[in-house]
């Protein structure tokens, strides 16, 4: 469903919920998409409403928890706990290694810096130095204040606080957003703040879920995981995403479609719970149910195969360069 299809079936939009105006493109206008609650890790029984924009079909969490963000994220939250990666997740960091190293090979010079943003205790530039020795400083900007220690540990730079109010003289030539858009308020404010931190060469790697995808469709009303529900604020597709990108002063230089396993899994563990099937609970979380690696396991080939055959997986791969001044 596009853009206009919405704007036929909705002939007065109007604006609803406490956000007057679209988190993507600022426009007024919005519809109630879906309703979802935290069934990954139950941090309340709080009722949760997504709208979509009428005019870039962008989909918003509104109201959001951004003054909650200690209760939405709790302390055994996947992130916070790299070392229990699944072997599925561990399968994933190696291909996207290999995503890495394509993005490093072209770029030039003998000092490289890269900057991960939401990049937890560095692991994952622990990765990115193992694949090229030219990369010489490594900074890590999180809000999780028990990370800093660890990736400080590891030999990278760390600004505990929001990418919002980072401040460096540094430019970087590659800069990540691995599943971090999607969590932030103002998207456009944060892809706006990190143009300015580039290298002229400088790319930025973007992983963020996809709203034109199949589970996307079949799970709206039923939990889908890819609302990763309170904490995925603003979500998009690849039409909307690069709008937002071109308005912030980007190109897109490559795009493409990702296995999205976690959310398919998520999704079919929240309706095995919601027939009383299964339990979850704050105490184990979706994403330690012995359910979920075998899950993951079958929706990841699924989804690569579909991937070959043409299809749109739930999460996509976006690289970024920079172009002009931003528009206005």
């Amino acid at each position: 469903m596009n853009e206009h299809t919405v704007q036929r079936q909705i002939p007065e939009a109007d604006n609803i919920g406490t956000v007057t105006r679209c988190p993507a493109c600022q426009a007024p206008g919005a519809v109630h998409w879906a309703r979802a609650r935290d069934v990954e890790y139950c941090t309340s029984d709080q009722d949760y409403d997504y709208y979509r924009c009428v005019r870039c079909s962008a989909v918003f969490l509104d109201p959001m928890p951004v003054d909650r963000l200690a209760q939405i994220y709790p302390a055994n939250y996947y992130a916070y706990a790299p070392d229990e990666r699944s072997v599925i997740h561990r399968i994933k960091d190696r291909l996207d290694a290999v995503r890495l190293q394509r993005i490093l090979s072209m770029m030039s010079g003998d000092d490289l810096q890269v900057l991960d943003v939401g990049g937890g205790d560095g692991w994952q530039l622990d990765v990115v130095r193992a694949i090229d020795r030219r990369v010489t400083f490594t900074q890590v900007v999180d809000l999780d204040q028990d990370a800093q220690a660890r990736a400080v540990a590891r030999g990278h730079d760390f600004f505990c606080g929001r990418v919002e109010d980072f401040a460096s003289e540094r430019r970087f030539d590659l800069i990540l957003l691995i599943n971090l858009i999607e969590h932030v308020s103002d998207p456009g404010e944060v892809l706006s703040t990190l143009r300015r931190h580039l290298t002229p060469q400088g790319v930025i790697l973007i992983k963020t879920p996809n709203m034109d995808s199949l589970d996307a469709r079949l799970f709206r009303n039923r939990n889908w995981g890819g609302y990763h529900c309170p904490r995925h604020w603003v979500l998009f597709d690849r039409k909307n995403f690069t709008r937002l990108a071109g308005r912030c002063g980007f190109a897109v230089r490559r795009f493409a479609y990702t296995q999205g396993a976690p959310f398919w899994s998520t999704s079919v563990l929240a309706e095995l719970a919601r027939r009383g099937w299964v339990k979850v609970s704050a105490e184990r979380p979706m994403t330690r149910h012995p359910l979920y690696p075998v899950l993951a396991a079958g929706f990841a080939g699924l989804d690569l195969v579909r991937t070959r055959l043409g299809g749109r997986p739930s999460q996509m791969f976006v690289e970024l360069v920079p172009t002009s001044a931003p528009a206005t």
